[in-house]
């Protein structure tokens, strides 16, 4: 009884390995088809990445090639380069990639280049166009201005002559002394007299005042001035115009203080008393006082007060 059980059980055990044996074999058998069969269809649809990206960087490097031939730089592949000219460090924004850099910076300089071309062609044209439009203003309006300044100048002048004081000496008006002092030599057209320095007689057509060397001069009587001048006999001098024909000159002086074109009135400055000149070295220091009526000479007692 005991070995029939025994053989069932050697029985079972040696039917359980056979199956179990069975199992894998077909397992494996079925995994070397599918295999097998994958690998055939994969063969047709399979991209391959690595030529891609060969031929990518072919491409690249050919454009590269062709924009540096055009711009005269050096070529630069990516066979030149140990890392990707393309790739950019995740979160490094410090990574610098020469070659776009180099290609911004072209682009930035064409573009500046460019504006700076279309600013000037702008500039010449607005300047163009100001130098037509000032041609055209001037020829429009030059007649105009002409005439404005003319009227300007006119009334300039009118107003000037309105307040310009009126020269209105007359023959029964007097004059001051322009300094207190003894006459040297008198006033004589009728007769010569005695000049000492020059040692001889001859016409005296004014006055000679004695004075003191830096004495004031004043103004006889208002008027306008026409002429400051200097002569080798009376020394500087100052002509004055009164009105009526009259006209007073005053020589021997320095530091004067009135101009031509100017007013003075009765009493005004009109200098101080400068050393004699040669004609009156014996004389010593004076004042030449003249008065002439429409440019002939008049006795100046007559109308000193």
């Amino acid at each position: 009884m005991r070995r029939r059980n025994r053989s069932s059980a050697k029985r079972e055990k040696a039917i359980m390995l056979f199956s179990s044996v069975f199992v894998l074999t077909a397992l494996t058998v079925t995994g070397l088809f599918v295999r097998g069969r994958s690998e055939e269809k994969n063969d047709g649809y399979v991209v391959d990445f690595s030529a891609i990206e060969n031929e990518t960087n072919e491409l690249a490097d050919n454009d590269a090639v062709q924009k540096a031939e055009k711009a005269g730089q050096d070529v630069v592949t990516s066979d030149d380069l140990d890392y990707d000219p393309y790739y950019q460090e995740t979160n490094s924004a410090n990574v610098e990639n020469e070659q776009v850099a180099r290609a911004g910076s072209s682009n930035t300089k064409d573009k500046s280049d460019k504006n700076k071309k279309s600013d000037k062609n702008k500039k010449d044209k607005n300047d163009k166009d100001k130098e037509k439009n000032d041609k055209n203003e001037e020829g429009m309006f030059d007649e105009t201005i002409d005439t404005a300044r003319l009227a300007e100048m006119e009334d300039t002048m009118a107003l000037a002559t309105s307040i310009q004081p009126a020269l209105t000496f007359s023959d029964g008006d007097s004059l001051a002394w322009p300094i207190v002092g003894n006459i040297l030599i008198n006033y004589s057209m009728d007769k010569t007299v005695y000049f000492p320095t020059l040692e001889q007689y001859k016409y005296n057509p004014a006055i000679i005042i004695s004075a003191v060397e830096g004495d004031t001069i004043t103004a006889a009587a208002a008027g306008k001035v026409t002429s400051v001048f200097s002569d080798p006999e009376i020394g500087n001098g100052v002509v004055v115009e009164l009105g009526g024909g009259y006209e007073v000159t005053y020589g021997q002086l320095k530091d004067i203080t009135v101009s031509e074109g100017g007013y003075v009135n009765k009493g005004d400055i009109i200098g101080s008393v400068a050393a004699p000149t040669k004609y009156f070295i014996v004389e010593g220091c004076n004042v030449y006082f003249k008065l002439t009526k429409d440019g002939i000479p008049v006795n100046p007692m007559t109308k000193l007060s």
